[in-house]
């Protein structure tokens, strides 16, 4: 059996390998245009990094600059595997200038303003940048104001988790969920009411600590609640009704349309909003993640929608183009684009070819005919070592990439592997605009 297992991971890896080079031979094939254009594109996280990469190949004399303040590029699926203990921190940390191509210019200051009408940046320092073809990656922000009496500062203790919140945060939730998992008692997982970067994190974190608890202080000493914010755990229904499955098995107790309004860390006690008003849940562990929207600089420069996502100010965008609909010159890519899905990394190995596709159409005159359809992949992990590979698309049809070989609804060590192996390389790729 042993010999079987190592045979099927090789044959697996290899699959990986093969189509990381396939995507590479695609991307350095692509047709080379000379240009004087001016692209500016505010964001250096996966999706920013990864379109001025594949721009900087494409366009030949074209001036590419990102613009963002933060000096470390953060690998944000690696939080969720620091979350439960599996990585260091320091897995999931790189330096941004490392990724960039020669001849993409980074300004290492935060943007500040956009004036679609003028065409221009402003950044930190009151520099002003001028672009013909402007492209907002720069993700999105965690408002933990919104809940009542939680704070970073308390992440680690007090049984206070938070991943969300960066590689730190990330390390701190493992050292308080660690002690849960020792120790026992109430465990109290939530979500957020608004859209979020990779919908199945808050599953994630509740399958894993719920896996490790039973290998340690063992079952019938813990006990653990989901709450989901709505009257479903997912937006798939078929992948939903599989979760569901999985929580009963299990022993996790699903409750619904309760949304995080507050915690009281002294008392260790959660209160939510339910349709019926507010209700207390006591707790020994809680994770908190909190509503998600879209930058202020976004959202004061007229580029939301105004009659979509209000409160969060999502970009307004064609699903399809991934370029605003008011403003032709500008294109948004990953967390901050306002679309039906496509909050994850994976979505966004998708998201930029279309991107590249349309702006360098433009640039000749003429019309894209890439199309985003809304795929999303989410390495679903269910215990320590056995995960769920779930790929959707706009119209919550599965859409697995490597059908024969893994069946997105089993729990397998192959889709594990997919997380914690094959991804990072492949989110890697996709940085140096490989893939």
């Amino acid at each position: 059996m042993a010999s079987d297992a190592f045979i099927s991971r090789r044959h697996f890896m290899g699959i990986v390998s093969g189509a990381l080079a396939a995507g590479a031979a695609g991307s350095a094939a692509a047709q080379t245009i000379a240009t004087k254009a001016r692209i500016v594109i505010i964001g250096a996280g996966a999706a920013g990094t990864a379109i001025a990469n594949r721009l900087a190949m494409r366009l030949e004399q074209a001036s590419i600059v990102i613009i963002d303040g933060r000096r470390d590029h953060i690998y944000q699926p690696g939080l969720s595997l620091v979350a439960a203990g599996l990585r260091p921190a320091s897995y999931v940390v790189s330096r941004t200038r490392d990724w960039l191509q020669p001849g993409v210019k980074l300004i290492e200051e935060p943007a500040v303003a956009i004036d679609p009408v003028a065409k221009t940046v402003a950044t930190a320092a009151r520099n002003t940048v001028p672009y013909d073809y402007l492209i907002v990656a720069p993700g999105l922000v965690l408002d933990h104001a919104a809940i009542e009496g939680f704070s970073l500062d308390l992440v680690g203790s007090n049984g206070v988790g938070a991943l969300y919140a960066g590689p730190e945060y990330a390390a701190r939730t493992w050292a308080a969920a660690s002690r849960f998992a020792e120790t026992g008692g109430t465990g109290l997982f939530t979500r957020p009411a608004t859209e979020m970067k990779c919908a199945g994190a808050p599953l994630k974190h509740t399958f894993l600590i719920d896996d490790i608890a039973s290998r340690k202080v063992g079952a019938g000493r813990y006990k653990i609640t989901y709450a989901a914010h709505a009257d479903s755990l997912f937006s798939v229904p078929i992948v939903s009704e599989k979760v569901r499955m999985l929580f009963e098995e299990r022993g996790i107790n699903a409750v619904y349309s309760r949304v995080l309004k507050a915690i009281d860390p002294g008392r260790r006690i959660a209160t939510f909003q339910t349709p019926k008003g507010t209700e207390e849940l006591g707790y020994d562990y809680i994770h908190v993640i909190p509503p998600q929207r879209a930058p202020a600089l976004i959202r004061q420069s007229d580029l939301s929608w105004a009659d979509k996502w209000t409160d969060q100010g999502w970009v307004e965008v064609d699903q399809y183009t991934l370029r605003h609909r008011r403003y032709p010159d500008i294109f948004a890519l990953g967390d901050v684009a306002g679309v039906p899905k496509g909050k994850t990394a994976a979505s966004v190995k998708w998201q930029v070819p279309v991107v590249e596709d349309h702006l360098v159409a433009a640039i000749q005159g003429k019309e894209g005919t890439e199309r985003f359809n809304g795929y999303t992949s989410c390495p679903l992990m269910t215990r320590v070592g056995r995960a769920m590979l779930i790929e959707f698309d706009y119209r919550n049809n599965l859409a697995p990439s490597f059908p024969g070989l893994i069946a997105p609804l089993e729990e397998l060590w192959i889709s594990w592997l997919m997380k914690e192996v094959a991804l990072r390389p492949t989110y890697y790729a996709m940085l140096r605009g490989k893939a």
